[in-house]
Formats: C-alpha cells, sequence, structure tokens
C-alpha cells in the first residue's frame, strides 16, 4: 500500500510542476506559481538519484528566488528556499580541509 502512496505522491507532484510551468507561459510574474513550482521541484527531487535530485533542488532554488525578486516578503517561499538550501545540504558531503 505505500508504494501506492509514493506512486501517488509522485504523480501528483509531477502534475504541479507541468501546471506550474505552463501557467508561467502565461504569466511569468506570478509569485505564487513560481513558488509552487519550486515547491513541486523540491518534492520530485526526493524520487531522484542524488546527481539528479541536486539538480532538481538547484532548478527549485532559481523558481523560488524568482519569485522573490516579485514579491521578496512572501514567507511561504522564503521558507520552501530555507528547505531547499537543508536539503541540497544534506546531499552535499563536508570536505576537511
Amino acid at each position: 500500500m505505500e508504494m501506492s502512496n509514493e506512486f501517488d505522491r509522485l504523480l501528483f507532484f509531477e502534475h504541479a510542476r507541468k501546471a506550474a510551468e505552463a501557467a508561467y507561459a502565461n504569466n511569468p510574474l506570478d509569485s505564487d506559481n513560481l513558488t509552487r513550482w519550486g515547491g513541486s521541484l523540491l518534492e520530485l527531487a526526493q524520487f531522484q538519484s542524488v546527481p539528479d535530485s541536486k539538480k532538481m533542488i538547484a532548478e527549485g532554488i532559481s523558481k523560488l528566488e524568482e519569485a522573490l525578486v516579485i514579491d521578496a516578503k512572501k514567507h511561504e517561499t522564503i521558507w520552501c528556499l530555507g528547505n531547499a538550501h537543508t536539503s541540497l545540504a544534506f546531499l552535499t558531503p563536508d570536505q576537511d580541509g
């Protein structure tokens, strides 16, 4: 049963990503849409290999930063951006030097 839930989650966030991408073509200045797009990329990154996950998180960070250019005080976007950087940090090994 859990496998089905994971697959449903994957489909849900993939649909959200595609919908946000389509909405962006119509209105690139919609910070709510950019936040949804960035958030869906963060969720989808969990289903990827580490290198692909890092790329997807970086793309999500880019969308979230674009949203903050439009609305710098949007708390949901700032919160998502913090989560994105935290996720990226967990995938980045420490460099002792």
